[in-house]
This record gives C-alpha cells, sequence and structure tokens, in this order.
C-alpha cells in the first residue's frame, strides 16, 4: 500500500512536458484580450515595465501586508548597483479581528502603523514628500503602475480623477476584510495615510510579493526577469514582450505579467496528476474547486496532503501496526515546515518521529521511513509541477523573443523554496529537463517584499523623471495641428512672394519657371534620349514611348571626382563621351533623337531648352559653369566632340521628372515632390499667376526649391536647438534651412544629437559616454527606417498596418538593439525603447513638416482653380519617402488634416529622373506637331 501511495505521488517527465504544454496554452488565453475572461492563468499587467539599473537612488518608504503582521520600511538606495541597500523596518502584529472586519478599519490600521513607525524612529519630515511602495499580496487587477508617480511629481493637479490602479479580485490565505473586493487598493491606503493628516505620503506603486522578490535579486550586471514565490502559495511572474500584454494598453518595451498561476488546472488540464489525497485536501478547504495548481504546491497544503495519505494508509492497516489513528482525521495537524524537516537526509527520520509521537502514535522504525518517503515525494512532486510551470514561462519568453537560447535570471523566494535543498535541486533540475534552450540560474531572494518593493518603487521614480525629462526635450519636436496650419500659411505666404516679379527675391522659395506647360495625355509617341545628372552617376537612356507602354533601355557611367572638381569643359566633355559611347551600344550613332536632359542642381530657367546654373551641390565644384547655361555648354561640347546629332529640346530637375513621369501614367499627377536625400516639390501653376514668366494663358511647372524655405528666418521658431546644431556643422549654415528639417541628409544627425543629450542627462545608457557617438554622421538616416520598421505577420488582430501587435513591437525593438549595438553602444532594452521614440519624433516631424507644405500647394492650386474641391496626384520619388515604412503614411494622414477640401493621391515614381526628362521631351513634340509650323 505504502508503494502504491508514492506511485500515485510520483509524476513521470512525460507527464511533466503536459503539464508544461496547458500552462502554455494557459498563458496564452491570459495574455489573449479575447478569452482572458475565461482563462485559469490570468497573466495580469503589472505595468513594471523596467528591471532595476543599479542607478536608483533616495528613500522610499514601504509597506507590506502579511497575513498576520504589517511591516514598515524605511529603504535608502545609493545609486552604487543597489547592493548596499540600508533600510529600518518595524512589524505590527495584526489583530485578527481587523483580518475579518471592514476594509476601512485594515487600511486605517496600516496608516496608523506607518505613522507610528515614522513617529518613532524620527524618520519623516512632516514637509517632507515621500514616495511608499505598496505590498499587497493577494490578486489584483492593475490599470496603472504610474499614475501616482505622475502625482507625485506634479502632474494631474487639475483634480481629475485618477483611474484605479489595484482592483482587489478576490481575497485568498483566510483572509476577508468586507468592502474591498472590487475596490482600488491604492485609493483606500492613499485615503487612509490622507486621513491621518501627519505626513505627505504618496503610493507610488502596487505590486505583489512576486514582483518584488523579481525586482529585489536585479542588479546591475545580473537582471532578473522571473519571480517565483513558493509560499504558503505559489505565484510567479515575469518580463513578457509589452505587445504580447493586450490587457494593457502599453505595448512597448516590456512588462512584467503577474501570472496568478495558482489557479491553473481550475479548468481540469490537471485531472491526470490529481489523487485522491488531492481531492480530499481540496474538498476540506476554504474554496473547493479553486486553486487547484497551489494546492499541489504551496505550503498551505503540502501538510494537508502528507496528512491525508497517512490517515488512508494507517486505516488500511499499512502503518503504525494497524493502530488507529483519530489525530490524523483533524485538520492542519500536520505542518509543511514539519514535512520539510522529515525529508531531511540526517535528521529526517528523527523529526518523523517526534511530529508522530506528539500525534499520540508510537511509530516503528519503518514507519518513520516510509513518512519520510511519502514526504519526500510530496515535496519533489511538488518542486516538479512547479519547475513545469517554469519551464513553461521559460519556453515562452524564449520563443517570444525569437532566441535559440535564453539565459535567465530566476528570482526565487517562500518558505517551502527556502525550508529544504531538496526542493530548490528538484526545481533545477526538472527545469533543465522541461526547458533544454534556457539556461537558468536560481538566485535566492533576500527580502523580496520589503527590498524588492523599495526597488520597484524606485524604478517607477527612475523612469517617470526619465520620462519627465524625455518628453521635455522632445517637446518642441512634436508640433500640434495650430502649429502645422501655421507652417502651411507661411509656405503660401513665400510662394505668393516668389510668383511676384517684384517681390520674389523676398522670399525664401524660389518659385523658379520651368517652362513645361502641359503634363502627358497619353497619346505622346516616339523615341528619346534622356540624360540623368545629379550625383556621382550619370545615366544616359533611350526611351521609347509606344502604345503599349515606355521602354528604356540605360547605361550608367561613373563620373571621377576628378572631372567633378574640374573644369566645366571637361565635365561636360565626359558627358559626351559617355553619350557616344552609349549610342555606339544602342545602335543610334548618327541618329538625331530629341534628347530631355534631367539637371539637378539649383537653376535658374530662362526657357524650356534653357537652364542657368546657380550653384553646385552633391560635391560637385566644376569650375566655369555658375552663372551659364549648362544646355549651351553641354552644345559647346559637342562640337569640341564633333558630335553632330544632339537635339536637346528639354531641361529639367529631378522633380520636374519625377512629375512628367507620373503623368504619363496618371494624366492627373500635376505635383512632383522628392523626399530623399534633399527634398523639393514642382507643381501646375496658372500662367496669370506667374509674374515671372510672360504669358497668362494655360498653366506652367513651378520647381519650388523649397528646400529653402525659411532661409529669411521664418521658420525660427521651428528650428530646435538640434536641428541648429546640425546646421551649424553643414557646408552651408543657414542655407536650405526646411530641407534640413525633412531630408535624409540630415535626419540622422539630428538624432544623434538628441540622443547626445539623454546621455548626458543619464537617461540612456546609464549615462556612460559613447566616443562612437560623437562622431558626425555615424548614425544614419537608414537607421532610422531600420529602428521604425514593423516585422512580423498580417492580422486581423494588428494594428492600422495590418501587421500583429507581438511581431511588429517585438522585430522592431530587437532592431533597435541591432543598430545600438553596431554602434558599440552597450543599451539596455529600455534604451531601446527610448532610441526608437527619439526616431519616431524625428521622422514624424519631417513628415508633418512635408505634408505641411504640400497642403500649401495643394489649396493654392484649388483656390486659383476656383474649385470647391481639387483631385490631384501627386508623383514622388526619394529613398526617405520609400523606404522609411511610416513616413508616407504619416505625410498623408497630416494632409488631409491640414487640406481637407484636397483629395490628393501618390503615385510613386519609376526611374522619374530619366523617364520624366524623355516625356517632357515628348509632350513637347506632340505639342510642337499639333500647332505645326511657326
Amino acid at each position: 500500500q505504502v508503494q502504491r501511495a508514492l506511485l500515485e505521488l510520483t509524476v513521470s517527465l512525460e507527464t511533466l512536458q503536459e503539464v508544461k504544454g496547458h500552462m502554455l496554452e494557459a498563458m496564452a488565453k491570459g495574455l489573449s484580450q479575447q478569452t482572458h475572461a475565461q482563462a485559469t492563468v490570468h497573466m495580469l499587467p503589472t505595468y513594471v515595465c523596467s528591471t532595476p539599473d543599479g542607478t536608483e537612488k533616495g528613500d522610499v518608504l514601504v509597506v507590506e501586508l502579511g497575513q498576520s503582521h504589517v511591516r514598515t520600511l524605511w529603504v535608502t538606495l545609493p545609486g552604487d548597483g543597489n547592493q548596499t541597500l540600508q533600510l529600518k523596518d518595524q512589524l505590527f502584529e495584526l489583530p485578527e479581528d481587523v483580518m475579518q472586519g471592514k476594509g476601512e478599519a485594515l487600511f486605517d490600521f496600516i496608516a496608523h502603523c506607518l505613522c507610528q513607525f515614522l513617529d518613532g524612529a524620527g524618520l519623516g519630515d512632516p514637509q517632507q514628500r515621500l514616495p511608499l511602495g505598496f505590498v499587497f499580496p493577494f490578486s489584483c487587477r492593475q490599470t496603472r503602475l504610474d499614475q501616482a508617480v505622475q502625482r507625485w511629481r506634479g502632474a494631474g493637479a487639475d483634480g481629475q480623477a485618477v483611474p484605479p490602479q489595484g482592483e482587489l479580485l478576490a481575497w485568498s490565505k483566510g483572509v476577508c476584510c468586507s468592502d474591498v473586493e472590487g475596490h482600488d487598493v491604492v485609493q483606500l491606503l492613499q485615503a487612509a495615510i490622507n486621513k491621518q493628516q501627519r505626513y505627505h505620503v504618496n503610493v507610488v506603486a502596487l505590486m505583489n510579493n512576486t514582483v518584488g522578490t523579481m525586482m529585489s535579486c536585479s542588479v546591475e550586471g545580473m537582471p532578473c526577469e522571473v519571480g517565483l514565490v513558493v509560499d504558503a502559495g505559489t505565484n510567479s511572474c515575469f518580463m513578457a514582450e509589452g505587445c504580447h500584454v493586450e490587457m494593457a494598453e502599453e505595448t512597448s518595451g516590456r512588462m512584467c505579467v503577474n501570472t496568478e498561476w495558482g489557479c491553473f488546472g481550475d479548468d481540469g488540464a490537471l485531472s491526470n496528476v490529481l489523487t485522491s489525497y488531492d481531492q480530499s485536501v481540496d474538498q476540506e478547504s476554504h474554496e473547493p474547486g479553486h486553486k487547484r495548481f497551489e494546492k499541489l504546491i504551496g505550503g498551505l497544503y503540502l501538510g494537508e496532503i502528507v496528512r491525508h495519505v497517512l490517515a488512508k494508509l494507517a486505516a488500511e492497516g499499512a502503518l503504525f501496526s494497524g493502530a488507529a489513528a483519530p489525530a490524523l482525521g483533524t485538520k492542519d495537524v500536520l505542518k509543511t515546515q514539519q514535512v520539510l524537516e522529515i525529508i531531511d537526509d540526517e535528521a529526517g527520520l528523527a523529526a518523523a518521529r517526534s511530529a508522530l509521537q506528539a500525534l499520540g502514535l508510537a511509530p516503528s522504525e519503518q514507519d518513520c521511513c516510509h513518512v519520510q518517503q511519502l514526504c519526500r515525494a510530496v515535496v519533489t512532486r511538488a518542486a516538479g509541477l512547479c519547475a513545469a510551470g517554469l519551464a513553461a514561462i521559460l519556453s515562452h519568453m524564449c520563443q517570444s523573443r525569437e532566441l535559440e537560447r535564453l539565459k535567465a535570471n530566476v528570482a526565487v523566494d517562500g518558505t517551502v523554496y527556502r525550508g529544504h535543498a531538496r526542493f530548490g535541486e528538484v526545481l533545477q533540475r526538472i527545469t533543465k529537463l522541461l526547458a533544454p534552450e534556457c539556461t537558468v540560474t536560481l538566485v535566492p531572494s533576500a527580502d523580496g517584499g520589503g527590498r524588492g518593493a523599495a526597488v520597484v518603487t524606485a524604478v517607477a521614480l527612475r523612469l517617470a523623471a526619465q520620462r519627465r525629462d524625455l518628453d521635455q526635450l522632445l517637446a518642441p519636436l512634436r508640433l500640434s495641428l495650430a502649429d502645422l496650419q501655421r507652417v502651411q500659411a507661411l509656405m503660401r505666404r513665400e510662394m505668393d512672394l516668389g510668383l511676384n516679379q517684384e517681390t520674389n527675391a523676398q522670399s525664401s522659395v524660389r518659385m523658379l519657371p520651368t517652362y513645361v506647360r502641359n503634363t502627358p495625355d497619353g497619346t505622346e509617341r516616339g523615341v528619346f534620349l534622356a540624360l540623368d545628372l545629379g550625383g556621382t552617376n550619370f545615366r544616359v537612356l533611350v526611351v521609347h514611348v509606344e502604345q503599349d507602354g515606355v521602354h528604356m533601355a540605360s547605361e550608367i557611367y561613373a563620373i571621377p571626382l576628378a572631372i567633378m572638381q574640374g573644369t566645366g569643359e571637361a565635365l561636360f566633355d565626359h558627358i559626351i563621351d559617355c553619350i557616344t559611347d552609349f549610342q555606339q551600344k544602342q545602335g543610334l550613332t548618327g541618329q538625331v533623337l530629341p534628347l530631355g536632359f534631367t539637371f539637378s542642381f539649383p537653376c535658374q530657367q530662362l526657357g524650356l531648352d534653357k537652364a542657368v546654373l546657380l550653384s553646385w551641390t552633391k560635391g560637385f565644384s566644376a569650375s566655369g559653369c555658375v552663372g551659364r547655361d549648362v544646355v549651351q555648354m553641354l552644345r559647346e561640347a559637342a562640337q569640341r566632340k564633333q558630335h553632330s546629332g544632339l537635339d536637346v529640346v528639354a531641361v529639367v530637375n529631378d522633380t520636374v521628372g519625377t512629375m512628367m513621369s507620373c503623368g504619363y501614367d496618371d494624366p492627373s499627377c500635376e505635383i512632383g515632390l522628392i523626399v530623399g536625400t534633399g527634398t523639393n516639390t514642382c507643381y501646375m501653376e496658372e500662367m496669370q499667376n506667374v509674374g515671372t514668366a510672360e504669358g497668362d494663358e494655360g498653366r506652367m511647372c513651378i520647381n519650388m526649391e523649397w528646400g529653402a524655405f525659411g532661409d529669411n528666418g521664418c521658420l525660427d521658431d521651428i528650428f530646435t536647438d538640434f536641428d541648429r546644431m546640425v546646421d551649424e556643422k553643414t557646408i552651408n549654415p543657414g542655407k536650405q534651412r526646411f530641407e534640413k528639417l525633412i531630408s535624409g541628409m540630415y535626419l540622422g544627425e539630428i538624432v544623434r544629437y538628441i540622443l547626445l543629450a539623454l546621455v548626458e542627462r543619464r537617461i540612456l545608457f546609464r549615462g556612460k559616454p559613447s566616443p562612437k557617438l560623437q562622431t558626425r554622421d555615424i548614425f544614419q538616416t537608414k537607421f532610422l527606417s531600420t529602428i521604425e520598421m514593423p516585422g512580423g505577420c498580417p492580422s486581423r488582430a494588428g494594428g492600422a498596418d495590418g501587421l500583429c501587435r507581438a511581431c511588429s513591437d517585438g522585430l522592431a525593438l530587437r532592431q533597435v538593439r541591432g543598430v545600438l549595438h553596431e554602434l558599440e553602444l552597450d543599451a539596455s532594452f529600455e534604451d531601446s525603447v527610448l532610441v526608437r521614440e527619439v526616431c519616431q519624433a524625428v521622422s514624424l516631424r519631417a513628415a508633418q513638416l512635408c505634408a505641411a507644405g504640400l497642403a500649401a500647394v495643394a489649396e493654392k492650386m484649388r483656390e486659383s482653380r476656383g474649385l470647391a474641391q481639387l483631385a490631384v496626384t501627386v508623383g514622388v520619388d526619394g529613398t526617405l519617402y520609400k523606404m522609411h515604412p511610416r513616413f508616407s503614411q504619416h505625410l498623408q494622414r497630416t494632409l488631409r488634416d491640414l487640406a481637407p477640401k484636397c483629395f490628393v493621391t501618390f503615385l510613386q515614381s519609376e526611374d522619374g529622373s530619366g523617364k520624366g526628362a524623355a516625356l517632357v521631351a515628348a509632350v513637347h513634340c506632340r505639342v510642337a506637331q499639333a500647332q505645326g509650323p511657326q
């Protein structure tokens, strides 16, 4: 019979694997908003979003509510890695009538104990504001951790009601005060403290002892991300990916989840583990059918399980020589502490004899051996089941972080864990077998309730201070709708000034006529040459415009640095050599084809085929070119090279080329936008408004050169200190101010300067300077795209972009850490969240400012045409627009807000510069042919 009982209490490794699987399923249910209500493992958000980084400093009060006592503490954190916390504490006995009475009396008692502690220790200044952490070891539904932190920091002074922080779901462990379940325990405690009118104490953080256990073991260089308590009851918590915690509004970074796993199995998931002894313990408990997992593991029940086993064996005559054992029929006569003493190798048999004799039994040596075996079986089973739950948590963490291996420190506390080394040994060994992909270190907790609560509170205060400083730093970059409307109005004013011959010089927006008077209508036909010069590579194309579409062949030629910075003659001679080579390869030698020339440098256009270079950019400095007509220089080079087949009919910049390229596919495309390394816009303006070109009929494309918007100071209040630092280090300080707020050449530098400021304020990287971050242009704009790039799978549960919250947020933060690692930055997970927020603020502002400029253009077109509503397409090109994952969304959404009467469609350009130049030539030929000989 004894062997049968031992076999019943033995759980195989295969069964433990099944338990782990069931636990994973229960955790997934608890995390999901759709199935949370039916979950037995509640997976409650704690709003603890960071483990300590060792910089926490200052004095913190703690109140810890126990089953029979109230403990008050004053904890001083020195900021030295949390290794040498100093604390003073006092224990107050909790009267039985208070624990079973009214809730108001309980919280009044706690507040009285707190004041008595401060009075007696001489610690509290009545004028001092003291933060307090509240350890409340009962199941609560939290909605925020930091609402009181905000109040502590001075926010929320408008007197509005603070949302509940910790609604008690249910009492347990024999405690039952009225008028508390369903109420916010933080508000109840705060009200009781305020009623005392003695000290200015603010309840900053609410936690249970499991979270405190995890946080108490987290020190600099050794973060703990799992907490496990095996005490009278049992519970666990862990740092989950915030995006998986659907019951919480916050999704960034990580958040500690309180599993409340004691209820695991209430749905029958443990039926293959439960024995008749467990059923008997459950029936005699305060809540039959509830907390089935806890009743297999918790210290409140292990002694009871052993008692029922012994009672049954005694009744069967298998123990005590068949003598009656009436004492074993009394509840709680055998304590878990006695069970833990009995399983000891050396003193266990003596402990067994003593415990049995105290019950009036006369055990034989064999009886004591059997009792020791049975106690070991019960404790081993408890440790194995606990390991199955822990393995489920670790595997979930490993999978959700997409790691091949997880290295984790697990903070452990509780009388059962501490009571005997055997429990910890079994827990460690079985966890390793059930989660082989995880390397686990069990870290015994020292005072999880007191020390841990102080750390949780200090971390909450640190994060609140960091949030306040970050918001203050980023506030100038966060533009309101009114700010953007003002930018829109300023752009409109500058446009009007630039179009007027008399006021053109006063405008920072050049509004240059391009002499492109028509967009494609789809009837263009023919073969055209196109040239595209806008950087270190020069492109030559042959473009066939046919009924079935546009077909192109092209060749890219390098422009050596010596030619870029040599003489103008050498540069244009090189261009003619490239054209000649291309025509030979394409079999076009001797043919005279209309040619469109994309010349992407600032020019004053005097006609469709006349453009005077105003200045070189992009590293070019060829002499003898500024102030001259680039088409004429090309023709002169053709004469020098005896190339007689050159018919240049149009010269355009890349923005016009983009508009024309998209205009071929969409005739309503009348705006061109470039947002790449630089930025610019063009649009079709009514000729009657163009005072800088002759004629009043029809329309003409205006090259705005809007990158210079604000060079006259009109955007000075939009410019931040970071923008000014970037501007001062450029080759053209004070020039292209709008471009320096928007384009890819500068966004990375803006972010770099903000990160340096955050490091200086000790908000990032624990204040440790990074030599590499001091390097100019080291933080490339492409990093913004990488950092903000969502990953993941399409999901109906996803956000507006159709991506699964869990996949997108988790992948994005891993990408942030990858970028920071590339920059040799020792970044924590919390650092990655902050860096991403900085990147989002900078790129969002860029998109919004671009939208404000575009809104001015669209609204001007609508008003000039006398339309109630305007439908127009924007042909758009540029790496920032195309490659950044959020830029286009932000741009389009903001544009709808700023120009609600304009219905704007965006069409991405392919080969805009070259194809567009050819189409300008094609449109010119179509119009000239229609008009006939002049």
